[in-house]
């Protein structure tokens, strides 16, 4: 297998280190095999680039990296936490070496295509479809997120729900080289990705939204934003924690768990949570407000909702299921700025 990777990370040195080096792609890499799909990476600082454990040495060249920063992609649009995309990079590189494979003939396990060696014949799509890197990945993470507690379970046993292999062990070894090469992408580069009427994830809803909204570009806090901003329109039930309705606290705790954040159940212990933000302005999007709702007070907030981010003029929103009767919305922080109990942010352990 050519070994075209090391040159990929060494270059990164190089070219952020050049004193006079403004914006250099990697080679101007184009990523994905799929033409409806291509992705650029761009290292954006020098301490990016030099990510601690990373030897600089591995076996993967430009196709096949490309094709796990598609998979990260669509695992960071869908709000599949990180330890959903070493999954399935891990699953790439046992099924297909991370190469999109069309069939191979007599070589080919039955009708297996693509990067995730999914079978039309059992219903993961049509021949072309899978051959897309996007869809491909799409219908794997559509599967994976619908394996209960699939994110505390061992890598290759979450790899074999979803892709119910002869050979359930074989993904545990990728495990190492997926964790890294999944890490250098998410952490080091940055990836921009268009397509071009693939079939991809469809874009964000943006109905309702402020104008001028983005998602938060950390990788985390988009898992969290997106998550929630997906439940609107649910119903608020009380000790409900989805995937149908919700309660507010039960929304915040779904949506930090896509994340891959754990906190408290009820609104009374997530008040204590993570670290305290002092200000409105100083917030960041996945920060939970407290106010004291029609249950707390001041010093034991009964409602909690999360803050998005800010629209173009700088207006700043939140997300909450406010009460019996009605359903998951998004409001102006402006509409609880006078009753602000508490803001928290969680940590990762």
């Amino acid at each position: 297998m050519t070994r075209l990777w090391p040159l990929l990370v060494g270059g990164i040195a190089v070219v952020v280190l050049a004193p006079l080096a403004l914006v250099v792609l990697v080679g101007l890499v184009v990523l994905g095999a799929n033409p409806a799909t291509a992705c650029t990476v761009s290292p954006p600082t020098a301490s990016a680039s030099s990510t601690p454990g990373w030897s600089g040495q591995g076996p993967w060249n430009a196709e096949q990296v490309g094709n796990a920063a598609v998979i990260v992609s669509v695992g960071a649009e869908m709000g599949v936490p990180r330890y959903g995309w070493e999954i399935a990079v891990a699953t790439a590189m046992q099924e297909s070496t991370l190469r999109n494979l069309g069939h191979l003939g007599v070589d080919n396990d039955h009708d297996s295509l693509g990067l995730f060696q999914q079978r039309p014949s059992q219903g993961w799509g049509t021949p072309e479809q899978i051959l897309d890197p996007r869809y491909a990945s799409r219908r794997f993470y559509e599967h994976l997120v619908k394996v209960d507690g699939w994110q505390n379970m061992p890598l290759t046993q979450v790899a074999q729900a979803v892709q119910r292999s002869a050979y359930p062990n074989a993904y545990a070894k990728w495990q190492p080289e997926a964790q890294q090469l999944v890490g250098l992408i998410g952490d080091g580069l940055n990836i921009v990705c268009t397509s071009d009427g693939g079939d991809g994830l469809p874009p964000l809803d943006e109905a309702g939204l402020p104008d001028g909204f983005t998602l938060p570009t950390d990788p985390q806090l988009r898992a969290v934003v997106s998550f929630a901003l997906a439940q609107r329109g649910k119903p608020y039930v009380w000790g409900a924690e989805g995937p149908d309705s919700y309660d507010c606290s039960g929304l915040m705790m779904a949506a930090w768990a896509n994340g891959g954040v754990k906190i408290p159940r009820v609104t009374a212990d997530q008040v204590h949570t993570g670290v305290a933000v002092t200000t409105l302005a100083a917030m960041r999007p996945g920060d939970l407000i407290f106010i004291p709702g029609s249950d707390g007070t001041t010093s034991r907030p009964g409602h909690v909702g999360m803050y998005i981010g800010a629209d173009r003029r700088g207006s700043q929103y939140l997300i909450h299921a406010p009460r019996s009767g009605d359903v998951v919305k998004v409001v102006p922080v402006t509409t609880w700025s006078r009753q602000v109990a508490a803001i928290r942010r969680p940590m990762s352990p």
